[in-house]
């Protein structure tokens, strides 16, 4: 059903994106995983991309954080900005050949035939095993060469040789009815392989978070930043995307720096920099998306947070 719907948003993938980066606050860590599922489900492009961007920006903690420190008016501008920007950036690349580079999870494919006490039924329609072809008819009557069976409800059939367990209209065995349920190895596979394909850049993520902890002293920050020049909100902008800054940690600081003369519009080209795509979320979001798409990606929040700082520079 949720198939259905992603793929038919068509020219509002974008918007659809962008609202359900609203009222989830995930880390780069949850966001990649849940974009791949929503990729791996056939949703558009542009609702993905647009989701990438809106859910560490636009969700209800940032802007929660933004409006108790700056109040309501920077809150809602700041909001306006980050939603727009995400629905049409997401738009935009959605309809270029970008939308094309994106990483697939393939998942091996797994016989599930088992010899002499397993058949596959497909859609309550033909099952097979090593001795014989069934059909199955709306779930009802089933023949082959020797006799005919009676099927109900998807449940137990009989034959002169054995009684076979069918779950669902799916595999049969004669193991306990519903013991092998296909959804379930389903979900379970696309995990692991999930797991499998994040673990790397999880951990490089991690490494480089600590390195720009360790390293890089909040004076760095106030040395290049903390004046009142219009230079400073594109120096903010390029610091910030190589920049490991937590929303919790960036405002605090930006509220000091704010007071000793740096301006609002430096101070909000920093945050959507740093918050909307630091090294370790570039890092994760390496998982899923092929290098032009990263460059897109990397490009959009720069746009954002330039075009956002320019905006309260001249008006705040």
């Amino acid at each position: 059903k949720l198939q259905k719907r992603l793929s038919k948003t068509g020219k509002f993938g974008g918007l659809m994106g962008a609202l359900l980066g609203l009222p989830t606050p995930f880390c780069s860590a949850s966001m990649v995983p849940v974009s791949m599922g929503m990729v791996e489900m056939g949703a558009p492009f542009a609702m993905v991309f647009s989701f990438l961007l809106s859910a560490p920006l636009a969700n209800f903690v940032v802007v929660g954080f933004i409006f108790g420190v700056f109040g309501w008016k920077v809150a809602l501008v700041y909001f306006l900005i980050v939603f727009i920007g995400s629905v049409l950036f997401g738009t935009l690349f959605g309809k270029t050949s970008i939308k094309n580079e994106v990483k697939r999870i393939n998942l091996d494919s797994k016989d599930t035939n088992v010899e002499d006490s397993s058949q596959q039924v497909v859609s309550c329609g033909t099952s097979s095993n090593n001795n014989s072809s069934q059909q199955v008819a709306s779930c009802g009557t089933s023949s082959n060469n020797n006799s005919s069976q009676q099927v109900a409800s998807c449940g137990t059939s009989s034959n002169n040789n054995s009684s076979q367990q069918v779950a669902s209209c799916g595999t049969s065995s004669n193991s306990v009815c519903g013991e092998s349920n296909p959804k379930l190895n389903e979900a379970f596979s696309f995990g692991w392989a999930l797991f499998k394909r994040i673990l790397p850049y999880v951990l490089i993520g991690a490494v480089i978070s600590a390195a720009l902890v360790a390293f890089v002293p909040d004076t760095w920050i106030q040395k290049y930043l903390g004046n009142d020049s219009p230079l400073a909100i594109p120096i903010a902008a390029g610091i910030g995307v190589p920049l490991y800054l937590r929303i919790e940690m960036a405002i605090p600081i930006l509220k000091a720096l704010i007071v000793k003369g740096m301006s609002m519009g430096a101070a909000i080209a920093l945050i959507i920099g740093g918050t909307g795509a630091s090294l370790p979320e570039i890092a994760l979001i390496s998982s899923m998306l092929k290098p032009k798409a990263i460059m897109a990606f990397i490009l959009s929040v720069m746009t954002m947070a330039i075009v956002g700082g320019f905006i309260f520079y001249f008006f705040f």
